[in-house]
């Protein structure tokens, strides 16, 4: 396969990438302690991709923080989807104008001392209209008390976390989003959820009951305005998910020998070719920040990718034959397959996407 425009970060280090493939069952099946995991992936610098060097980042793109997502879901999608929930937060930080709460929160978060869950999911489904936000603020002095649920939030580290919520004000159409520490009175963690995979993600469902906020903890005071700037992120990054899956898949197929090889090709060749166009276009449109004000683009290439990941996975399957569905031969494929199971169903979902984007030109033909 040619080399990709977004392999321009330094790829998974040797130690790291035999952790995972080592460990990468034990990770979907949560037989390893997840909290082993955040460590191992600060160490390799994961989540200083993208972040300035002043602020303790390794420099570079955004773009080179998805390549580094995207790498690690080569070996493990349960360490990319972790990445993806820390790197999405420090970038919610990295565009607050809360100078003061990025200075107390960024350095523990790129050294994996602290993890940070993005608990934005709610909320990008509400820009786009979908729901309403589950959690609700009023004024208490100079301060609010929140109650309110995240149902499914990922990176909730048992040794501590900051999750980022979007919160209504009570009365108000003036919502804001806040990070929340899990040391707060009224933050109520429930146990792991079970999920058929990603077991070791430490995913699970909080509950506010009258969660003290005071401004310190405020991301942006305006939502309207927050939440569109930190969509592509939120998005591109998790793009990094099913771009690793694919490039896997891809790899395992080309490695195939024998007399099906030939029509293998034909259908390999094409996906290649898929690949390398979605992944530049993605990395073009966060690189000059089209995606803030054309979002419809940025949903369009995460469903291409989810498709192309879909297809890679399948078209391994063929490669593979009877092999894939021997337990000794195929647990990597089986792993993959439910792993491919996911994408597709992260929030925004391809479902609710799709009905985005079909909002979008109904009301591109109504103007």
């Amino acid at each position: 396969m040619a080399e990709s425009a977004l392999r321009q970060a330094a790829p998974v280090g040797d130690t790291l990438a035999d952790w995972l493939d080592e460990h990468a069952e034990a990770l979907d099946q949560g037989l390893l302690d997840p909290e082993s995991l955040l460590p191992r992936l600060a160490q390799d610098g994961r989540f200083g991709l993208g972040v300035a060097r002043e602020l303790g980042g390794a420099g570079g793109s955004l773009g080179q923080a998805v390549e580094g997502i995207a790498g690690l879901a080569e070996h493990s999608l349960t360490a990319a989807f972790v990445c993806w929930g820390q790197r999405a937060f420090i970038e919610y930080l990295l565009q607050s104008p809360n100078t003061a709460l990025r200075e107390r929160l960024l350095p523990g978060l790129l050294r994996g001392e602290l993890a940070g869950a993005t608990g934005l999911s709610n909320a990008m489904k509400f820009l786009s209209g979908l729901e309403e936000l589950q959690i609700e603020a009023r004024r208490d002095g100079s301060g609010w008390r929140l109650n309110g649920r995240m149902p499914w939030v990922t990176n909730l580290r048992k040794t501590g976390f900051v999750v980022a919520g979007a919160v209504a004000r009570q009365g108000e159409q003036r919502p804001f989003v806040a990070a929340l520490p899990n040391r707060v009175a009224g933050l109520r963690r429930s146990a792991d959820l079970q999920l058929l995979g990603l077991q070791s993600s430490n995913t699970a469902a909080l509950d506010l009951i009258e969660v003290p906020l005071d401004e310190d903890w405020l991301l942006h005071g305006e939502a309207h305005r927050y939440l569109p700037r930190v969509r592509p992120a939120f998005l591109g990054l998790q793009c990094g998910l099913a771009i690793g899956l694919a490039r896997r898949s891809l790899a395992e197929v080309r490695q195939v020998q024998g007399e099906g090889r030939r029509t293998l090709q034909d259908e390999l060749e094409p996906l290649e070719a898929r690949q390398l166009e979605l992944e530049a276009r993605l990395l073009q449109g966060l690189a000059d920040e089209r995606f803030i004000a054309q979002p419809a683009e940025l949903f369009r290439l995460r469903i291409g990718l989810a498709e192309q990941a879909a297809a890679a996975v399948q078209l391994e399957l063929q490669a593979r034959g009877g092999g894939a569905y021997l337990r000794e031969r195929g647990d990597a494929f089986s792993r993959r397959w439910r792993e491919v199971a996911f994408v597709p169903i992260v929030t925004p979902s391809l479902t609710q996407l799709r009905g985005e984007l079909a909002r979008h030109a109904a009301l591109e033909d109504g103007a």
